[in-house]
């Protein structure tokens, strides 16, 4: 069937693969502005041009939806699956933002470890969105799958040392709540994409 439909209806799957470009240009960026905060203007300013191309594509995603009588994919699994690699953007965003509006002074080896891994994590989602138009790679895409949901219990265990580490030796509490704030908004980012795993396990399930 994906064969068949794959030459009328490919240009979703092209949506697909644009957007998840842009999950990954986005976790690049935040990795960077972990690493230097004095970089925060330019990474955000980056990060926000990041977000609305990505907006851009999830609307054009959408518009193709209405537009078409045939899809590949069952057409709840493409909104669905469109509207939360979209969410994995959005947390970047958050995150990047929360730095300045916190005014965030330092940052932690913590929140660059946990920036490294939604970076790890996006660049799964990409590899597999890039795979679902054909369901010959079915294991492929299960088995990175799988490496997601991995990664999102590393950054879970990650998370709660750091939280553990900011409680037991920060002094300042308002440093305290600030970091506390980013930790979690970085562990929600590979929650974002452990959500996409899962449509994605969805998808290959029904279809392969």
């Amino acid at each position: 069937m994906f064969g068949r439909l794959l030459p009328q209806e490919g240009q979703f799957f092209e949506y697909f693969n644009a957007h998840a470009a842009q999950i990954v240009l986005g976790a690049q960026e935040l990795v960077a502005l972990m690493e230097d905060l004095s970089s925060a203007d330019r990474r955000i300013s980056a990060i926000e041009g990041i977000e609305q191309s990505a907006d851009r594509i999830t609307h054009d995603t959408i518009a193709q939806l209405h537009k078409s009588f045939i899809t590949p994919l069952d057409r709840d699994e493409i909104h669905s699956l469109i509207n939360a690699m979209d969410d994995i953007l959005d947390t970047v965003q958050d995150v990047a933002e929360c730095t300045t509006l916190y005014h965030l002074q330092r940052s932690t080896p913590e929140a660059v470890q946990l920036a490294n891994i939604s970076l790890s994590c996006c660049t799964r989602v990409k590899i597999i969105v890039g795979l679902i138009s054909n369901m010959d790679n079915a294991s492929a895409i299960l088995q990175t799958c799988q490496e997601i949901d991995r990664l999102e219990t590393d950054a879970d265990r990650i998370m709660r040392a750091a939280m553990s580490r900011l409680f037991r030796d920060e002094r300042d509490a308002l440093q305290v709540m600030k970091l506390k704030a980013i930790y979690e908004q970085l562990e929600s980012i590979t929650d974002r994409c452990e959500d996409v795993a899962k449509i994605v396990e969805g998808i290959v399930l029904e279809n392969a």
